[in-house]
């Protein structure tokens, strides 16, 4: 059966995206969004979150190299990687995973995240909205970042929604899913960093032992003052902009004004910060704090998430997935063209695998050492798990039946595993969470009603959440 199951190797067109335009994913619950205001009664923790960090790990990150390995199972499904001990007893991770082996007892593992979609467009979308959407609506619905902003809006001068740095494309053609969909573009994810010349990554080298550490620039150019503009002048060109401004209160032009203005707003602010620009400055932080973090694309991203939330920044996602250097880096089918070793070896990669393992956990340590993680939801997604047999090039396809995912602090219940899956890590065995039950759970930590209506640019009325519920245990 796992030959046979439907799966897109980033092969789609312009053309099979408007052909495929009716399709719907099917299969998945029909859950009405709870309101939830306990989950287990007496002894129930509650959130306590006012800060989101949504590690976005777009691909499809394989759930048997990481958090879910199954040693019994036959050699074409279980690997060459070994089972490692963590500090609950009883549960294994695989052994590129020692540091979040360590501390499991400090986060909620989800076993059963669940859905029944295998394409990236679908599936991202899905994860990122927590709505079901077809082809056609993958751009309309609003991140769950989005959301949050617009109901719970900017502070400390930074913006709602953040993206670090915001340029993950699945394709081809290369697409933007980092949207505020019928919420309007002032909604969109503040970019931390500049997009690279090239967005097809299918293009990229995808060179396993290309940059395995790398110091990346994350200061977004929107908070670079040009050196001929002091703040006096900054400050006297924002008045003159208020005379614009009420010109063009009449103009036809005004709802896309608005979104213009929502991000002139925010740049200005922005500029205007010395709080924001040194919430920025990576550089700033000791050897030794971003050696915990390691040295790679995504221990900079994590310890930048860190330096926003303590900045006070509402929704962080952090963005690693399909990447200039690396390529596809997730979507390990093992492609000829991907240039990728098999992946139990490409899970040992410091930038794969073992590299979210080192800097999960060191973000993790850190914002419980320095008393954050308690106000901070830590969530850690991907669209899909990875097919449980191993292909004949050494790689494993999507696999929307089953995935791991993880949350940590803003009130949830840690070392607690949630839900388990098969002898092959085929399908869950308890009941599946799939990412509108993640959305949900979000919402429910940093408290937002999901029944709370909201109006598009057209005045016409949105559930936050049509769908999903708060996956019990979690506060439990």
């Amino acid at each position: 059966m796992w030959n046979r199951i439907l799966h897109r190797r980033d092969a789609l067109r312009v053309g099979s995206l408007a052909a495929a335009a009716t399709l719907t994913p099917i299969g998945i619950p029909k859950r009405r969004a709870q309101a939830a205001t306990s989950d287990s009664g007496a002894g129930a923790r509650y959130p306590t979150a006012d800060s989101v960090i949504f590690l976005n790990m777009m691909g499809g990150v394989t759930h048997h190299e990481s958090f879910d390995p199954k040693p019994d199972a036959p050699e074409d499904v279980r690997g060459t990687l070994k089972p490692i001990a963590t500090s609950l007893a009883g549960v294994q991770f695989s052994e590129v995973c020692p540091n979040m082996a360590a501390i499991a007892h400090k986060f909620t593992l989800v076993r059963s995240y669940s859905h029944t979609n295998n394409d990236h467009f679908m599936s991202q979308a899905y994860t990122l909205s927590g709505r079901p959407v077809s082809l056609a609506d993958i751009k309309t619905e609003p991140n769950i970042g989005s959301i949050v902003s617009r109901l719970q809006g900017p502070r400390n001068d930074l913006p709602g929604y953040i993206a670090i740095p915001g340029f993950t494309r699945p394709g081809p053609p290369p697409t933007d899913l980092f949207v505020g969909g019928w919420l309007g573009r002032e909604y969109a994810p503040f970019c931390a960093a500049r997009e690279p010349e090239e967005l097809d990554f299918t293009k990229g080298s995808g060179d396993a032992l290309a940059k395995l550490t790398v110091e990346e620039r994350l200061e977004p150019a929107a908070i670079e003052l040009p050196q001929e503009l002091n703040y006096d002048r900054l400050a006297a060109r924002a008045e003159l902009r208020k005379l614009l401004e009420t010109e063009l209160r009449g103009a036809e032009r005004l709802a896309a004004y608005a979104d213009m203005d929502a991000h002139y707003r925010n740049a200005f602010q922005m500029l205007a910060s010395n709080k924001v620009r040194e919430a920025f400055d990576i550089a700033s932080e000791s050897a030794t704090t971003r050696d915990a973090y390691g040295r790679t694309k995504i221990g900079g991203r994590c310890l930048m998430a860190r330096r926003l939330v303590e900045a006070g920044a509402r929704f962080v996602m952090v963005d690693y997935g399909y990447d200039p250097d690396y390529g596809n880096l997730w979507d390990n089918h093992n492609a000829v063209s991907q240039n990728h070793p098999v992946i139990c070896e490409m899970a040992k990669r410091p930038y794969h695998v073992a590299g979210i393992d080192k800097a999960f956990a060191a973000l993790l340590n850190d914002l419980e050492a320095r008393g954050l993680l308690e106000r901070t939801l830590v969530v850690f997604v991907t669209e899909f798990g990875r097919t449980p047999r191993i292909n004949k090039n050494g790689g494993r396809d999507h696999w929307g039946p089953c995935g791991s995912m993880f949350f940590a602090g803003g009130g949830t219940a840690p070392g607690t595993v949630i839900g388990s899956t098969d002898r092959n890590g085929a399908y869950p065995t308890s009941e599946g969470n799939t990412p509108g039950d993640v959305a949900a759970t979000i919402y429910r930590a940093i408290g937002i009603d999901p029944t709370t209506r909201l109006e598009d640019r057209q005045n016409r009325p949105h559930f936050v959440l049509p769908e999903g519920r708060v996956i019990p245990g979690v506060f439990a």
